[in-house]
């Protein structure tokens, strides 16, 4: 199939700066769609209909299926399929369309800085939550975010610096590649201003002294806000190393609680997706705090019981069951889990141990009791305090 749909990446040098044959495509389109900069720079473009970019997406689909058959050039900002829309241009309209990128933003800003891209983590916060970059910190990590307009750098400024990192080097690279290029820095604690709205953001962490760091997971019990409801740190290892958590999956968290699983879930699996649900206001208030404190703010908390509640959630991909357990509803979660999905079930009470006793003998799966002690103070010595064992059924669809 030869593309009508033609998705092409800009500069800020617009159309000399394209390799020929993209400027040919330009120049010989029938419809050109773009945002006010980017029609102004293809300015010289000889396209009967000029288009801007329509919102939401779903009228842009419209737009553009209604032009099938013409010849059609959709202009973007630097790589069409690196936070931009050739992803939803190329779901829906497949081999219809042909891409062809620009240097991206993260390129030209790793090139000025002299970063390995292989070493950084590239973000975007432009209509994302900023509080995601929380999950990286890390001492020397380096983070590149694209900047959802001329506030965005004092809100990463103000959130590392909550988060104890206010040493680190913030640095700000604006008008990429184009006349009016420039370049501003300092460190987060210390920065004051805007910055024009097409703004690169780079983050080189630098804790504070005496700021704890966090691990990607396996996080200490202290780092959440909680009011005692919470799978402890080893509990809550063995339950996500057996929900294995996946790029791109989804995780239904049953009576979340202080949110300690589906907060680890998130921060564990680059675009991983998770449901908690929770019957109490002032938990779901507290789980949603942790979130956002602990880089996970995308973490959608429901109100409600199970299993009723679970009727209008996306299909999972795991599903933990840490509070709310009873035969129902791990059966409905069991009905629901897509292929290859995993349930783990966590009971402490003899109640809970007779419900998967009876789904292990039903459907199989590894069923574990687990005894954890922490060795604690005893007056002038020290000595073993146990926790409450805790029974775990784990279970896997073929």
């Amino acid at each position: 199939m030869t593309p009508w749909l033609h998705v092409v990446g800009l500069g800020e040098d617009g159309l000399p700066g394209l390799s020929p044959a993209a400027r040919a495509l330009v120049l010989a389109a029938e419809v050109l769609v773009g945002g006010p900069r980017h029609l102004a720079l293809a300015a010289e473009a000889p396209a009967p209909e000029r288009l801007p970019w329509p919102s939401p997406w779903d009228v842009m689909e419209g737009t553009l299926a209604a032009r099938r058959g013409r010849r059609v050039a959709v202009l973007v900002s630097g790589d069409p399929l690196w936070f931009s829309a050739g992803g939803a241009i190329a779901r829906a309209f497949g081999p219809e369309a042909a891409f062809h990128p620009h240097p991206s933003a993260f390129q030209l800003a790793a090139a000025r800085l002299q970063w390995p891209l292989e070493d950084t983590a590239c973000l975007s916060i432009h209509g994302r939550p900023a509080a995601r970059l929380l999950a990286h910190l890390a001492p020397g990590a380096r983070l590149l975010l694209l900047a959802a307009g001329p506030a965005s750098a004092g809100e990463v400024a103000r959130l590392v610096t909550e988060a104890g990192w206010g040493p680190s080097r913030l640095v700000a690279l604006s008008h990429l590649g184009g006349p009016g290029e420039a370049v501003r820095e300092a460190s987060a604690q210390d920065w004051a201003g805007e910055t024009p709205a097409l703004t690169t953001l780079a983050l080189e962490a630098r804790p504070a002294p005496g700021t704890r760091v966090l691990p990607r997971w396996g996080l200490p019990d202290d780092a959440f806000a909680s009011d005692g409801t919470m799978t402890k740190r080893e509990l809550r290892a063995l339950a996500l190393a057996r929900l294995a958590p996946r790029p791109g999956e989804t995780l239904w968290d049953i009576g979340t609680g202080a949110g300690s699983v589906a907060v680890e879930w998130l921060r564990a699996a680059p675009g991983a997706r998770a449901w908690g649900l929770e019957p109490r206001a002032d938990r779901r208030a507290m789980a949603a705090a942790n979130a956002l404190a602990l880089g996970a703010p995308d973490l959608a908390l429901v109100a409600g019981e199970a299993p009723a509640a679970l009727a209008d959630l996306p299909d999972p991909d795991a599903v933990f069951l840490g509070g709310g357990l009873s035969e129902e509803t791990a059966e409905t979660a069991l009905a629901r889990l897509r292929p290859r999905g995993r349930l783990v079930a966590h009971a402490v009470t003899l109640e809970g141990e007779g419900v998967l006793a009876l789904l292990h003998a039903r459907h199989g799966g590894d069923l574990v009791r687990v005894a954890v002690s922490r060795a604690e103070a005893l007056g002038p010595r020290r000595g073993w305090r146990p926790l409450m064992e805790v029974t775990q059924w784990a279970w896997t669809r073929p």
